[in-house]
């Protein structure tokens, strides 16, 4: 049980790091420090499904890791 989970976790580890590197890069952190001046960013179509899924994917990364410490 223990190696399904952690092969679980690395696959969505790399899954989570594409998604994350794959979205636009002028919102968050790098517009506080030079970026584009805009306040805030709507995200639509292709975009709103990678911050979707990114959110669910970093869910289920957090719950294969809590269910690893009680495996």
């Amino acid at each position: 049980m223990t190696n399904i989970l952690l092969v679980i976790e690395i696959i969505l580890g790399i899954v989570m790091t594409l998604l994350i590197l794959i979205q636009h890069r002028a919102s968050g952190l790098s517009a506080t420090f030079g970026g584009t001046g805009t306040a805030f960013i709507q995200r639509r179509g292709a975009e709103k499904v990678l911050f979707t899924a990114t959110i669910w994917f970093a869910v289920a990364f957090f719950a294969v890791a809590v269910a690893l410490m009680y495996v």
